[in-house]
Order: structure tokens, then sequence, then C-alpha cells
């Protein structure tokens, strides 16, 4: 699983993968910061179940705190997007390019309205935050169907006289981008051109096509950066009531960041995602008051910084995975005696077989049967997997 973290230049995103990574990026405000590709790894947070036995786990990777499981998940942030990016104006081809693989995006837009259409600034309030979401999708939109133009006549006539059916010619040419078979059976069934000659399709159908895989392969979350300025917080709510069919989180990349960082030094206790933090260490006026200023400002206002629960939509919310755990029905712990070491990231609709290959593939292949840890049930290899379940693999040896 990669999540993408888009959007203009100049609306915090390298901030944003920063906060969620703690990995340091080039950031600046004038566009074009990011270049190249930052790569790194967040954490999604779900809640553990160490206290379900009565235990405290002991995490391989990512971290438990307060009963909380923070998960690894791989994150990419790429080079700002500018209006006809697919046209490759700014660094579009690139940046469209990196996005291929992407299987959620996170689009950071500065809901305070301080930054234009090509990432420059400009006072608060002057430029309407509306405007980015839209763009954003055309140039999605676009990019798409710019791939599927240039072969589109070939295309059209393979399937015309091989009789082949449009799904599985369209499935050929867009699986490099991510798009899946059921993306595209779903846009050919909702748009009524499933058994439609792909030689007579429209420009218009075409088009709406690409909206419709785009939608279904690439969907987002709305991170509402800059929550802090005192006009964002409009902003917010027109573009809820503009796109309802978006999660649209009010964030404050640059307050995550700076509250990780106090953490990290000592000064306080703070939890990803929390709304508060607790003070530990002695602090000077300033260092108080803007701790205060955060509190305040971003935390109370809006139950956290926005920037954990961006990557917690996108994951549980947009994709619909689940997190399962290997365990034993005698015993929780690993050969070193850690407890719960390891928990996994499973899509939608996954079997007990499914985890047992992702676990290690001679366990599939020797597949006896599984047990679910917290009721001791048997289960069969097909049999679908829920967010949370402990699972112990029976196979041969």
């Amino acid at each position: 699983m990669l999540i993408g973290i888009v959007g203009k230049p100049s609306v915090g995103k390298s901030t944003f993968f920063q906060a969620l990574t703690q990995v340091p990026v080039p950031r600046a405000p004038y566009p074009f910061t990011t270049i190249k590709p930052n790569h790194g790894v967040g954490y999604v947070e779900i809640e553990c179940v160490d206290k379900d036995f009565g235990k405290q786990c002991n995490p391989r990777t990512g971290f438990c705190k307060s009963g909380r499981r923070f998960v690894p998940v791989e994150l990419m942030d790429v080079a700002g997007l500018v209006p006809g990016a697919h046209e490759g104006k700014g660094l579009g081809n690139k940046f469209l390019d990196d996005l291929r693989q992407a299987d959620a995006f996170i689009h950071v837009v500065d809901a305070s309205g301080s930054t234009n259409e090509n990432g420059e600034s400009v006072p608060a309030g002057t430029y309407d935050p509306i405007n980015d979401i839209i763009f954003l999708e055309k140039e999605l939109d676009y990019w798409i169907q710019g791939i599927l133009s240039k072969n589109w006549q070939k295309l059209a006539r393979l399937q015309d006289s091989a009789k082949r059916k449009s799904a599985d010619v369209l499935n050929e040419q867009l699986s490099g981008l991510g798009v899946k078979a059921q993306h595209i059976a779903g846009a050919l069934q909702k748009l009524r051109l499933d058994e439609k000659p792909m030689l007579q399709w429209s420009e218009s159908e075409m088009l709406g096509f690409c909206v419709e895989i785009r939608k279904a392969s690439k969907p987002m979350v709305i991170a509402a950066n800059k929550c802090d300025v005192a006009v964002a917080e409009q902003n917010i709510k027109r573009m809820r009531e503009r796109f309802p069919d978006y999660i649209i989180i009010p964030v404050s990349a640059e307050v995550e960041l700076a509250l990780k960082e106090a953490s990290k030094k000592g000064y306080i206790e703070y939890v990803p995602g929390d709304p508060d933090f607790k003070i530990i260490k002695s602090l000077d006026e300033k260092q108080e008051a803007a701790l205060e200023f955060m509190r305040g400002s971003v935390l109370a206002k809006y139950g956290g910084s926005g920037v954990q629960r961006c990557l917690n939509e996108a994951v549980f919310s947009l994709l619909k995975y689940i997190a399962v755990f290997p365990g034993g029905v005698n015993k929780l712990a690993d050969s070193e005696g850690n407890v719960l070491p390891d928990v996994f990231l499973m899509p939608p609709g996954s079997t007990a077989l499914d985890f047992a290959a992702r676990i290690h593939k001679d366990m599939a292949e020797k597949f006896i049967r599984a047990i679910d840890v917290k009721t001791k049930m048997a289960l069969g290899a097909d049999h679908p997997l829920k967010h949370r379940d402990v699972i112990e693999i029976v196979f041969g040896r």
C-alpha cells in the first residue's frame, strides 16, 4: 500500500509529510521546493488488541502508546501540481508519473487561501481553495484520458476485430496506473458502456469513463491545511458544502510537527492524533505561549491537528483495509518473548488463506486451518477476516 501526498506548490505538503514521518525534507515558501518525490514511513493508528488479553504488546515495527498501536504505512510526497500539468506545465509530467502506483491520495489544500493557483504567496483569504480541489480532479482526469487517447484507435479496433470485451482491453492499458479490473468493470457498468463498442465512444463518454476510473482507483482525503489562520474555518465549511462526498479534515501540519518535536525533546507528552498534550518539563514564556496557542487555536477547536486523522481515514475509510494480528491460542509471544510483535494491514475481503500467504508462502501452500485466537474457533481457508482479528495459522511441516 502506498499513500501519495499531493497538491499544488507551497501549501505545506512537505511539512505534512515530515509531520507524519519525521523525515527531514526541504521546506520553503516558494514553488517546487520538492522536485524528486520524498519517500518515508508514516504510522496509521488502531486500537491494539493487547488489552483484550490483559497483556502489553512489544511491536517489532511501529509502536504502541496507551493501548493505541501505530502501524507502518509507506508514504510519498511528490512535486507540486499546477494547472496544465497534464500538458507538461510545471513539473506536471513527472508529478503524474510519480503517482502511478499510489493507492490513495491525501490532497493538501491551503484552507487559508494564501497561495494562488501557481503556489505563489497572496494575502490570506484572497484565493478560493475550492479551485484547488476542482483543478486537481481535472488534471488527474485529463492525465488518464491522455494515456488512453494515445492508443485509443488501436485499442478500439483490437476490441472490435477480436470481439474482446472492453473491460479486458482497457485493463491491459490501465493496469500500469494501479487501476484494477473491478474499477474498470464498475465504471463501464455505471456509464452503460460495457456493451458499447469502443469505436463508437464519444469524447465525452471517454472523459466520463476517466472520471469514474479516477474516483475508484485514486480516492482522496482532503487535508485542509493552515486551519489555524482565521479565514480557514469559513473556507473549510464552504469546501464541505461544495464537496459532500469528500472527507475534508481541518489540519495544521506545522502544529503537528512542532508538537512531535517538543515531545521528542522531552518537553511534553503527546500521542499523535490526541486533542491535547501534557507539559512535563519547565518552559520559558515564549515556549509556553506557543504551546498554548497551538492548544487553543487548533487542538481544542478541531479535536487535534488533523494530520494523524488524514492517514487513518485514507487507509481505513477510503481503502477499507483491516489490521490482523498473528497469534497463538496458547501463546501470544514469539520465541524471544515479544507479545503480539506483528500486525498486518490487509485489503478488504482478505481470507484466512490470504493472511497465511502474507506471513509466509509456506503457510499458504501447506495450510490446514486457521484459528480465531479470541473465540478459539477453527476457520477455513476462505473465511473472511475482520479488523483486529488475532489469527493462528495451522499448517503442515
